[in-house]
């Protein structure tokens, strides 16, 4: 079996210019970049350009599809420096056009008072099933090219708690999912590059936490599916190579689009980051909507 891709040597970018930045994306990964990818190369860009400052949160609009056979541009602007906190906006840009932007804040590391919400009880990572080997098993059930992208290795491994099925038409189920996930290989102790690389994982399966209640999988056929915006707040420093649970719920899906909230805790409960996303999920017009009660409008 092939090795998974390194994270490392994917998001490293080159530096073209003071504020300007050149990135690839994996030429395998699909017909267009996964959403992910941009959020962390963005974000260490922005990182290139700020000393003493540590990435608090960051918001994000995915404006156009990615090309993964040609270089992303980054290109930094130094919003404002100051003492405590120091404001970047990063623009992705393929063919002369932004595909995507980026406004991030960062703060100097102080202490200050500390509450956070309890991690949910959910069974170890030991106990699930490797979603990776479940996919490969469905074998012949998908589409060539779609069974081809599930047999590569990835980057992030992921454990479902309660999986919808990946193929024809799910049981609808409560807007809530739990999915324990860690980096393929292991990470050194740098804070910019595990906030990078929790970034990266924090755009995986957060879509589908809106399509649970209508029973809908990304092969539902029909169905046009895309993040649209993303948001990150980091608030304690965690090792993404070991485990950590992403647990996430879709308060609302209304007018084509699908909002989810997520929290990311470490294995010892300490929640590391909090997320936020909306995403297009509607079927496509002329295409016939399945007979699905509560299913979204065609």
């Amino acid at each position: 079996m092939a090795n998974p891709e390194d994270l490392i040597e994917t998001l490293t970018l080159e530096r073209i210019e003071l504020n300007l930045f050149r990135g690839v994306a994996p030429p395998d990964q699909g017909p267009r970049i996964f959403g992910g990818h941009v959020i962390a190369q963005a974000l260490l860009a922005a990182y290139e350009t700020v000393a003493g400052h540590v990435c608090h949160s960051l918001h994000c609009y995915f404006l156009r599809p990615g090309d993964p056979g040609i270089p992303i541009l980054y290109e930094v602007d130094r919003a404002r420096d100051g003492g405590t906190f120091v404001a970047r906006r990063v623009t992705a840009i393929q063919n002369g056009k932004q595909i995507f932007n980026l406004a991030g804040s960062f703060q100097t590391p102080e202490s200050g008072f500390e509450h956070q919400d309890p991690m949910p009880r959910q069974p170890s990572p030991e106990t699930l099933p490797d979603w990776a080997e479940l996919r490969r098993t469905l074998g012949a059930s998908l589409p060539a090219a779609v069974r081809e992208a599930m047999a590569r290795p990835r980057p992030i491994e992921l454990r479902h708690v309660d999986p919808l099925a990946l193929v024809g038409d799910p049981t609808p189920a409560t807007p809530i999912q739990h999915t324990w996930m860690r980096a393929a290989r292991p990470l050194p102790d740098d804070i910019h590059l595990n906030q990078a690389v929790i970034a990266y994982a924090s755009d995986m399966v957060f879509m589908s936490t809106s399509m649970r209640p209508h029973g809908l999988n990304s092969q539902t056929r029909g169905l046009q599916h895309a993040s649209l915006d993303h948001a990150v707040w980091f608030h304690r420093p965690s090792n993404f190579g070991d485990w950590h649970l992403y647990a996430q719920k879709s308060p609302s899906a209304s007018g084509g689009r699908g909002f989810n909230l997520g929290e990311i805790y470490s294995r010892d409960g300490r929640l590391v980051a909090s997320t936020a996303q909306e995403g297009l999920i509607r079927f496509r017009p002329l295409s016939p909507a399945p007979d699905r009660t509560g299913g979204p409008p065609g």
